[in-house]
């Protein structure tokens, strides 16, 4: 591998910027293996070189694996970087690239402050830690959820070094570790060789589950969260969202986009969007960083923060797990999530060969065998991305025909890639990982078993309505949230847009979907239509 020149102008500014307000030295131990792959060795230190001249506080010391301060620091692989390993332990192993990046700059700068930056609610979960953590988080290079989860590791690390030490685990550097856990989806996270988190999750939750030792699903706020008073409060950071909070602002109103996971929604784990205009061709996280570029110059965005209740009256309130807005009016434009296959095998499996995102996975898989089951869009998208990446790849749709667009249809057959047609799932098989998948033709009325190393679902998505139907918003047969045309819902005062709403489930009109609701929002506050006779 040659060594790259230098990193982009604009983001070398902006990181000279960033890390000349570190307080605190940053010495950073690279850990190579002289023996090893010379283009590995090279990457490695042509890696180190960009960031060589962007501070002096921040310093590399390269280290060969057979020294024994490796062994006394518990390294025995590399590459490897550990990040000021006499005060904290944090270890990357790997080489922090593609999304991982963003995970090594916010641990430069979380290291060199030596604040967790963690919440108030954070900080008294880790403080009641009475035994120590050694905490394992798998990640990818490919996966955009990955830095959260692996920055959560990170600050927990940094706030508690008395009990918590991490191990960052790029799986395509270290396969053999993905092996071992059983981490064939990304991010995952281990405490003390205990599953306790598959995928990425808010600050809270995670340090809840590394307290409890299991994975955790709510976390409920021990005090009153801080209070904000705002006009309009977007429940979803997908394109809908975004876009309603610039129209929002842009009209006058005070706005807030507050995101559970991961900001761009299911576009951010998009291989190739196509034809958005614009755009003939764009990957999905390069189109979903513009947009929360765009977004971030107008509205006030809060990330990994969960809407846990909207109160009605007697003023309107939205209560997340970190604060307390007091609002006007509510957008919920919470999408859609994956819709499953419900056969035996399928949840027991999930992370271990089953996955629903071929960007953030398939990369384990190059020279191995996968099915994708499906027949849209999104299944062929994901397909041809993993054929393409040197996934061994078959496609198994349930019908004779594919609903996807004839283009992606013509792709699919210029690639080659086999179509088990008129067939479903019956069981995904295997012990610790998926091994085969049991399949059945309801045409001919055969079943048969087929060796897998992966199975890649991509049969639709279910509208994530929690929120509706709390508040009480009518719902239509086919699961979506039922509005006007002008996305008000039935209840007075709630809005919404986006896939959750229903219709064509592209990111155009999604888009769409939020500018419009905007604006229905700023006419209906100016004169509520809810007060008309």
């Amino acid at each position: 591998m040659a060594r790259q020149a230098a990193l982009p102008k604009d983001v070398e500014k902006h990181l000279k910027q960033l890390f000349k307000k570190l307080p605190y030295p940053v010495p950073v131990i690279v850990v190579i293996d002289k023996t090893g792959p010379e283009g590995i060795t090279e990457a490695v230190r042509g890696f180190v070189d960009l960031f060589r001249p962007l501070s002096d506080k921040i310093t590399f010391h390269e280290m060969d694996v057979t020294d024994p301060r490796a062994a006394a620091w518990g390294i025995d692989r590399a590459p490897a970087l550990l990040f000021d390993p006499e005060r904290y332990r944090i270890r990357y192993l790997g080489l922090p690239l593609g999304e991982e990046g963003r995970t090594f700059v916010e641990t430069l700068l979380l290291v060199g402050t030596r604040d967790s930056a963690l919440s108030a609610q954070s900080r008294k979960i880790l403080g009641r830690l009475a035994d120590s953590r050694n905490v394992w988080v798998f990640v990818s290079a490919t996966c955009p959820y990955c830095p959260q989860q692996a920055v959560n590791a990170v600050k927990a690390a940094v706030e508690r070094p008395d009990r918590v030490s991490v191990q960052l685990v790029d799986i395509q550097f270290n396969p053999d570790l993905a092996e071992k856990y059983s981490a064939f989806s990304v991010p995952q996270t281990f405490a003390d060789d205990i599953l306790i988190a598959q995928g990425a999750q808010p600050e809270e939750l995670f340090m809840a589950s590394l307290e409890k030792m299991e994975p955790q699903t709510i976390f409920i706020p021990e005090s009153d969260a801080e209070r904000i008073e705002t006009d309009l409060v977007i429940v979803g950071g997908g394109p809908a969202g975004l876009t309603a909070g610039i129209y929002a602002v842009r009209s006058g109103l005070r706005a807030a986009v507050v995101e559970r996971g991961t900001l761009g929604g299911q576009v951010a784990t998009t291989p190739v969007v196509e034809n958005y205009p614009g755009f003939a061709r764009i990957a999905g996280k390069t189109l979903v960083d513009i947009m929360v570029a765009h977004a971030m110059e107008y509205v006030d965005i809060f990330p990994n923060e969960e809407v846990m209740d909207i109160v009605l009256s007697p003023a309107m309130e939205v209560k997340t797990n970190r604060r307390t807005f007091q609002t006007r009016a509510v957008l919920l434009a919470t999408g859609a999530t994956y819709r499953r296959l419900d056969v035996p095998g399928e949840s027991r499996l999930a992370g271990r060969g089953v996955s629903f995102c071929s960007t953030c996975d398939g990369p384990l898989y190059r020279g191995k065998k996968a099915l994708v089951i499906g027949g849209g869009n999104s299944a062929v998208t994901e397909a041809l991305h993993l054929h393409h990446i040197g996934v061994r790849t078959t496609l198994v749709h349930r019908r004779d025909h594919l609903r996807a667009q004839d283009h992606l249809v013509k792709a699919l057959t210029d690639a080659g890639i086999p179509v088990l047609w008129n067939t479903q799932v019956k069981e995904i098989l295997g012990d610790k990982k998926v091994t085969h998948v049991e399949l059945f033709n309801h045409k001919t009325g055969e079943t048969l078993t087929v060796p897998a190393d992966a199975v890649f679902i991509a049969v639709g998505y279910i509208p994530e309505t929690r929120l509706a139907q709390a508040v009480g918003a009518a719902l239509t047969p086919d699961g979506y949230i039922r509005h006007d045309g002008f996305h008000r819902t039935t209840v007075p005062g709630i809005y919404c847009a986006g896939d959750v709403e229903g219709g064509y489930k592209q990111i155009v009109t999604a888009v769409g979907a939020g500018a419009g609701a905007a604006m229905t929002i700023f006419e209906d506050l100016s004169h509520p239509y809810w007060t008309r006779s």
